[in-house]
């Protein structure tokens, strides 16, 4: 089983990145906060894998912080919870508010990531408020947002926003409401339309 890769990143976008180690190409999927932390294509990045093991397909997904892999592995073990909403909660919620949320049982936190329905928040309130009271919330450092300039640069954030589960006339409404034309970058709009999108 794959628990780490380091490589250079061949490829990178929002949801995914394509890590080439020695010559072969892994294809990682990513939360956000991972994304926002990874160098641009070319760079050297070194990823923390889960690799989950399906009858139809091996997939791998990658975190920048161990904090990170621990919260997607306590995700996926609670009923209903899978890989890919998992990984959608941790693009919404960074793991410290994300505990907050969980050991004070603040269910409207929870319902306001997209594909967490009531049931699938009590859920996890009930399988995960003890659990987080004994993990080590030490904070990993944040990295400053990376310029990704590029013509299609609203096209891919409204992408990203609906591999998310968001519903692409309120993507667009938000995005209309924000300012895409100064020259920001990808991650820059991205944090800007889901500090909108999670009020």
């Amino acid at each position: 089983m794959i628990a780490m890769l380091t490589g250079i990143v061949a490829y990178k976008s929002p949801d995914h990145i394509v890590l080439d180690v020695h010559g072969v190409g892994y294809r990682v999927q990513i939360p956000f906060s991972t994304y926002y932390e990874l160098p641009e294509e070319g760079g050297s990045a070194t990823l923390q894998i889960h690799t989950s093991v399906r009858e139809d397909a091996i997939q791998l997904y990658g975190f920048r912080t161990r904090l990170e892999k621990t919260f997607f592995q306590l995700l996926i073990a609670v009923s209903g919870v899978g890989p890919k909403l998992a990984r959608d909660i941790l693009s919404n919620i960074q793991p410290a508010p994300l505990a907050q949320a969980l050991l004070q049982g603040d269910i409207h936190k929870l319902l306001s990531i997209p594909g967490v329905g009531k049931k699938t928040a009590e859920r996890l309130i009930l399988e995960l408020k003890e659990k987080m009271g004994k993990l080590d919330m030490t904070s990993a450092p944040t990295a400053e947002p990376r310029n990704m300039p590029g013509e299609d640069l609203v096209e891919d954030v409204v992408s990203a926003l609906l591999n998310l589960g968001y519903k692409e006339p309120q993507v667009r409404k938000v995005l209309g409401s924000l300012d895409a034309s100064r020259g920001g970058s990808l991650e820059e709009l991205l944090k800007q339309a889901l500090k909108v999108l999670m009020k």
